[in-house]
């Protein structure tokens, strides 16, 4: 899953301080449960408004959520444009604010702060972060999945025949050639080294996908008219975005350090984002401890499997235990004894019928090593498809042959991605009555869910032997230094060097994942929301089910928590639990 981004100085600095001022002690007012009512008409109007002009100005994530009249469209990316657009948010932001409290009922409260939400995670990084140019990860939809150059909706998705898709990317690549030069006016210079390796990667290999992966998908249209028109489009679009990758690889002489938020505006993504208004020396403490109790159980598991050893060399030896026929065919096999692992042990419903595929990521997006992409709420019996990284061409022999993760490694990755991960929550995500809820899903709700998913697997007794625990120790420990890198790199000072090193040193990575993770911290700082969101559905579910029969409880805590879709965890806590008063870690 992906970063976002922004800017409007005198927008901003307001839009700033107001979150601030409710970071110093102004505590939002707890929304109701989002039961099932009837719905007062201009409510529900005012939502669809919401949405419809959000699809206008962001037609590119309309059209992967399968909204295709908007096929082919990317936002107007123009300085003036973004600076509109935070205009725009806000003005609609005044207008959700002033609804009339007594005209909504409880769902519709709880709906309205989960709006307010979304919308202020679309200002923090257009205006308070003023990502857009400050930062190449805004054009290509890393951290929570905003907008992006990628075209893979056109080019992957079979939602329409290859003529129809082949239509969409020619419109898809001539709005790529309208945007280049205004994403190349925005972004400012010098700029962090790990800005510009990220731009060249995805930049440049954008251009490669073009030229490569797009004639390959469609060749199977006949038509030569439309075969001309594709080809004749391809080549302006990749030469564009090869100018930009040119004109970074030409800045590396320049490069800077990091580029970090600081304490105030790294609180502020907190509050805006997710509605976590936890002191960051607290938040820390936090990380830390959870650093701590997954050491503990990895010196244990590895006292099990390899005595006598040390932690580097017993995750080393577990790493080397790779799956048959590599990553790609190895997650394909682990998926159905997952799912069943799930109903066996009754962990969580599973809504539907739908499976998921297994293939290579694209050259363009390999700078984290498995995601997936599944279908918005508007497709329909469209697959799902986990993708996994290979290693990068450039690094050593040893290097890439370490970064293949192992089979036990695997299998928790495929946990996290599929079942009972980012699949599984978004099979529910795409159920979910409220429409608001199935488009916008919060980036701690999905990665800590799916992060959660990991260890609720292990809890649950899946393939009970210490090198399978090593393997979840060793998903658990990474996303603990991902915590920390973020919270150390944007507030206190941390180097890439020394992030680095955390994730080599206590997270036992390979040195290629080390690196890669580093740097993706630089310019993704929500990527502390992994452990973030784990850690918070873990206190709630603690909280929860405390008085409810203790784990007996946990499968109807599952199937409630992902009822939600996706908002920020805090508020679902106030649904589930109204007036506790417990914190949220």
């Amino acid at each position: 899953m992906s970063i976002q981004p922004s800017r409007g100085r005198a927008v901003g600095a307001a839009c700033l301080l107001g979150c601030l001022a409710l970071l110093a002690g102004c505590e939002p007012k707890a929304p109701a449960p989002p039961a099932p009512a009837a719905a007062a008409p201009a409510w529900p109007a005012l939502v669809d408004e919401y949405i419809e002009s959000f699809f206008k100005a962001h037609p590119q994530v309309a059209a992967a959520v399968g909204r295709h009249e908007f096929d082919g469209g990317l936002p107007d990316w123009s300085a003036a444009g973004i600076h509109a657009e935070v205009a725009r948010l806000q003005a609609f932001r005044e207008r959700v604010t002033a609804f009339p409290d007594a005209s909504l009922d409880d769902a519709q409260r709880f709906e309205r702060e989960y709006l307010l939400t979304r919308i202020d995670r679309e200002i923090f990084w257009r205006d308070a972060a003023d990502a857009p140019f400050r930062n190449p990860a805004f054009y290509l939809g890393m951290g929570d999945g905003g907008d992006s150059l990628d075209p893979s909706t056109y080019v992957v998705r079979p939602y329409a025949t290859p003529e129809v898709r082949a239509r969409a990317f020619i419109k898809y690549a001539a709005s790529v050639v309208r945007v280049a030069p205004d994403i190349r006016k925005n972004l400012r210079t010098p700029m962090p080294a790990t800005y510009i390796k990220l731009g060249v990667a995805g930049f440049g290999g954008l251009a490669d996908f073009y030229r490569t992966s797009v004639p390959e998908a469609f060749k199977s249209i006949t038509d030569p008219k439309l075969k001309a028109d594709l080809n004749a489009a391809i080549e302006p679009a990749a030469r564009a975005l090869d100018g930009l990758a040119e004109w970074l690889k030409g800045e590396q002489p320049n490069a800077t350090g990091p580029d970090p938020l600081g304490p105030e505006r790294y609180a502020a993504m907190l509050h805006m984002t997710e509605r976590v208004d936890v002191p960051l020396a607290d938040l820390e403490a936090a990380g830390r401890a959870d650093l701590a109790r997954n050491l503990a159980a990895l010196k244990e598991a590895c006292a099990g499997y390899a005595p006598g050893t040390t932690l580097k060399r017993c995750t080393e030896r577990v790493a080397a235990h790779k799956p048959a026929g590599g990553a790609v065919a190895g997650a394909r096999a682990q998926l159905a004894g997952l799912r069943q692992f799930i109903i066996d042990k009754d962990i969580v419903t599973i809504p539907g019928p739908e499976q998921a595929e297994v293939e290579e990521a694209p050259p363009f997006n390999r700078q984290n090593g498995a995601y997936i992409d599944t279908p918005g709420p508007y497709e329909k019996n469209l697959p799902s498809v986990y993708y996994i990284a290979p290693p990068d061409p450039s690094w050593s022999a040893a290097e890439q042959a370490a970064y293949v993760p192992g089979e036990a490694h695997l299998r928790f990755t495929t946990a996290h991605e599929v079942w009972p991960g980012h699949f599984l929550q978004f099979m529910w995500a795409n159920r979910v009555p409220s429409k608001l809820a199935s488009l916008f899903v919060g980036y701690a709700y999905a990665e800590g869910w799916a992060h959660y998913g990991e260890e609720l697997m292990w809890e649950k007794g899946l393939k009970a032997d210490p090198e399978t625990h090593i393997g979840q120790l060793s998903n658990a420990l990474l996303r603990d230094a991902r915590f920390l890198s973020s919270i150390g790199m944007h507030t206190k000072g941390m180097t890439v060097a020394e992030s680095e090193a955390l994730f080599r040193d206590q997270a036992f990575q390979d040195s290629g994942t080390a690196r890669q993770q580093a740097a993706r911290g630089t310019y993704d700082p929500g990527y502390l929301n992994y452990t973030l969101g784990k850690l918070m559905i873990r206190r709630l579910r603690t909280d929860y089910c405390e008085a409810r029969g203790g784990e007996s409880c946990w499968k109807a805590f599952h199937d409630k928590f992902l009822s939600y879709g996706g908002p920020p965890i805090p508020l679902v806590r106030k649904s589930m639990l109204p007036g506790d008063t417990h914190p949220v870690l």
